[in-house]
């Protein structure tokens, strides 16, 4: 469980990636659309796991590009949050699967064969 703090933190963190990867870092994603889906913090704060998901038909290589580049990104969040905080949290990003999990699953769900349920008659009691 995150405490009040941890919160706080991450949705700071979660709110400037995204600015970030909105105006500053275009020459990272391109014309890629990043949505930071979860940031959760660890308990000192000096550690952050930023969820990403992609609008893009290879999100693969946007995504490695943005892993090999976690130093410019965590140098630019410094720069917008480094009044604020004591501490600028070392980043760790992941790509988000739900989404794509999400129409997996509801894929298979449509695909299933699944006959209808027999009537029943009901019986009014007055």
């Amino acid at each position: 469980m995150e405490s009040k703090r941890q919160q706080k933190y991450a949705k700071l963190i979660q709110k400037e990636l995204g600015d970030i990867f909105q105006k500053e870092a275009k020459h990272l994603v391109g014309r890629a659309l990043v949505t930071i889906t979860r940031v959760m913090v660890s308990p000192d704060l000096g550690f952050a796991k930023a969820y990403l998901s992609f609008l893009i038909a290879d999100p693969k290589k946007t995504f490695e590009l943005i892993d090999e580049h976690k130093k410019e990104i965590r140098h630019a969040l410094a720069k917008r949050i480094g009044k604020t905080v004591r501490v600028i949290p070392e980043l760790a990003f992941f790509p988000d699967d739900s989404a794509s999990y999400a129409q997996h699953m509801d894929q298979v769900i449509s695909s299933l064969n699944i006959p209808p349920a027999p009537e029943e008659d009901e019986e009014e009691e007055d």
